[in-house]
């Protein structure tokens, strides 16, 4: 039957519905057509168009794209431009992994099905990494990123003298031709699974990110000062006399941003904004420069920070230490009583910081009314700057400023580097006072270059997609909420309003992160588009060069343009031929940053909850799914209950009503829903923990307190 049907398909010029194909065939029998229709798409004979049709295969049914893998051997094929990803089944992945640039052949449009065809270029450019084992006198290596489904065999000289426990980076050298067996080289030990900190390293080194800096980069450190010289101020504002301080966090070393404050006799404030001049140490071309590019950024993962810029160069020389002369670029703005910039000047200087203050201190001055010991002769200053603040955060309010105020996890360990605690991190007035402050400046900088027309690197924030909003509202809708809001002309002021509609619900927390996740994310751009989420026309980074590549990058062309006046066609060619590819890498050493923080949280939460097993905590509903629901605890650990430990009952996912509902009880878990929950089992090596919902009679009688 399949050749007959194969033959009346490449007979038209048209692609064929079942029921034609039907009518053709002498043999009128359905469940045989239907399994032969399916064979020759298996076979790659035919294909379904988007409209459901059959059609032999041609150019329009392969497609480019990169393979994305699942660790029980499918995977998704993502094609540019298309906001359809493509499934693999287990035996059409042709030995892809992970990363590959792949052809596929698409098998069912409407299913959105597809076999690879040929691997186009193999994702070995980025180095592997997973524990060592030996076994049958042969050297393996397990990665630990289980989304990469291949076999590494190591040959005893190219394995370092690696044993079996040991954490390893691979490179992989050789594959078999569409197989996923491969050989690779040992190229570092990052020590045994079990040490201190290792955990930490390899999640790292999974993302690229390397703790440890090239030899080239060291050598060239010898050459920096380690004060500054009468040389270097020269040119320099002096504002050694000025009262300048710093607020940060309690163990912050790399410090680089400081600030002082005026008032003038027409009410108006004088705001500075103190950054270190990174870019006059870091020069362009180095081998600690072009370092600091492939980083990106400095990564705080748990007890461990991983720098962009070495430790002599970010707690050093460039950090805004008390009581000693360094060099900055200062942003110094006159702003009015109701908040608004009405001048910025931006200059080279030398400052000397007069106290290096911590936010628990200064919240006790500013909410306690209570100065803490040596922060008498500042707390006028911090009054003012308080009041500052306050106008300024009711400016941005104003303009469409959206503040989700999603909390966050602070993962508390041990010498060892071990879990042993979880708090949230709160945003208070001195947190709130920074952030308002570093954001004056950096949109003062971004105007000033963009009101000049020259090339320029910008924090973009774009328009939320207005489908991904309205299926946010239509879920709310479910949940029994009524919320207002015009999509019709989407701007900052209507997703503010809706947070302030949702405000008051029980569900608040969880559906603010859902709106959040619902929006754009902001990445680095030559081209200027504003920033949604700031409601900001002009928008960049420029207060933490000792941190970011872009913050550095702007101190660069602000000596470019501003200090050293070189504004001709050859610097304008030449940034606009490298500020787009810089701001495109920083973007995306960003993501990997941001998700290896938020695998090194999963991983240290799981960690911690081992130690927890069998407890009953209080949580919340805050994601249903069709194999079970995720519970958040009071101190932010989510784990999951799958739905087939859902106890005396058996329950099905109803897509209406985004909830779990039991066939025979009707029981329904739902987001906000409030649960009590045992501790299942925890895999800490990746980051899940499995809960289960308590149930009082099996534990007794006497119902146990929350442990959170």
């Amino acid at each position: 039957m399949e050749e007959k049907i194969l033959e009346i398909i490449n007979n038209h010029n048209k692609a064929l519905t079942y029921e034609e194909i039907m009518n053709e065939l002498e043999e009128k029998d359905a469940s045989a057509l239907s399994k032969s229709l399916i064979n020759l798409q298996n076979n790659l004979k035919i294909r379904v168009t988007n409209k459901g049709k059959y059609e032999p295969f041609n150019e329009k049914s392969k497609k480019k794209g990169v393979f994305v893998a699942n660790p029980k051997g499918f995977g998704f094929v993502v094609v540019e431009g298309s906001d359809k990803d493509y499934y693999v089944s287990a035996s059409h992945v042709k030995g892809a992994i992970n990363g590959d640039e792949v052809v596929i052949n698409i098998i069912n449009e409407v299913n959105h099905e597809a076999t690879v065809e040929r691997i186009l270029q193999r994702n070995l450019q980025n180095l592997q990494v997973g524990e060592f084992y030996c076994r049958d006198s042969k050297n393996f290596v397990k990665l630990d990123d289980d989304k990469v489904n291949i076999i590494i065999e190591i040959p005893s000289d190219k394995s370092m003298g690696a044993v079996t426990g040991h954490k390893v980076i691979v490179k992989l050298l050789e594959n078999r031709k569409n197989t996923n067996y491969y050989t690779g080289e040992i190229i570092r030990i990052l020590g045994h699974k079990d040490d201190p900190g290792v955990d930490i390293l390899s999640i790292a080194a999974r993302y690229q990110i390397n703790d440890i800096f090239p030899d080239e980069v060291i050598s060239e450190l010898k050459d920096l000062p380690t004060e500054v010289s009468d040389e270097d101020k020269q040119g320099r504002r002096d504002l050694t006399g000025e009262v300048i301080f710093t607020i940060d966090g309690d163990d912050t070393k790399d410090i680089d941003d400081a600030i002082s404050i005026k008032k003038l006799p027409n009410n108006h404030y004088i705001l500075g904004v103190h950054i270190a001049d990174v870019s006059y140490y870091v020069k362009e071309g180095s081998a600690i420069y072009e370092e600091a590019y492939a980083r990106g950024t400095s990564s705080y993962l748990a007890n461990t920070v991983i720098p962009m810029l070495p430790h002599q160069l970010s707690n050093g020389i460039c950090s805004l230490n008390p009581n000693v002369e360094r060099l900055a670029i200062s942003c110094v703005m006159e702003v009015d009583e109701k908040g608004n910039t009405v001048s910025s000047d931006i200059f080279e200087s030398v400052i000397k910081s007069r106290k290096q203050m911590t936010y628990k201190c200064v919240n006790k001055i500013l909410e306690e009314n209570t100065v803490p010991e040596g922060y008498e002769e500042f707390a006028d200053d911090l009054r003012l700057m308080y009041e500052l603040s306050k106008i300024i955060r009711k400016n941005k309010i104003e303009r469409g400023y959206i503040d989700f105020d999603v909390d966050e996890a602070k993962i508390i360990t041990d010498e060892n580097g071990k879990a042993i605690d979880i708090t949230r991190r709160v945003q208070r007035s001195g947190e709130n006072l920074i952030e308002d402050f570093m954001i004056m400046a950096n949109e003062a900088v971004a105007e000033t270059i963009y009101n000049m027309d020259l090339p320029f690197i910008y924090r973009v924030h774009g328009l939320p997609d207005e489908d991904k909003v309205k299926n946010f509202l239509s879920f709310v809708s479910v949940l029994g909420y009524k919320v207002n809001a015009n999509l019709k002309k989407l701007t900052p002021k209507t997703v503010q309003d809706i947070l302030r509609q949702l405000s008051s619900k029980k569900e608040y927390q969880i559906l603010s992160s859902m709106l959040l996740r619902s929006m754009q994310k902001a990445i680095y751009d030559s081209v200027n588009i504003g920033h949604f989420g700031l409601a900001s026309k002009c928008y960049t980074h420029f207060t933490s060069p000792i941190r970011r590549f872009p913050d550095l990058t702007v101190h660069r062309l602000l000596r470019t343009y501003l200090f050293k006046h070189e504004i001709n066609n050859s610097v304008i060619d030449y940034n606009n031929q490298h500020l787009p590819e810089i701001a495109k890498h920083s973007s995306e050493r960003e993501r990997a940053a941001v998700q290896c923080e938020r695998d090194v949280t999963d991983m240290k939460m799981a960690e911690y909850m081992e130690g927890h097993i069998g407890e009953v905590y209080k949580g919340v509903v805050d994601t249903v799914t069709n194999y079970g629901v995720y519970i958040e605890l009071d101190n932010l650990v989510e784990g999951m209950v799958r739905v087939d430990d859902l106890p005396n009952d058996y329950y099905y996912y109803d897509e209406r009503s985004f909830s779990i509902i039991g066939r025979r009880t009707k029981k329904r878990y739902r987001l906000g829903d409030e649960v009590m929950v045992i501790v299942d089992s925890v895999l800490k090596d990746k980051g899940l923990i499995n809960f289960k919902i308590y149930e009082e009679k099996k534990h007794g009688d006497k119902k146990p307190e929350s442990k959170i």
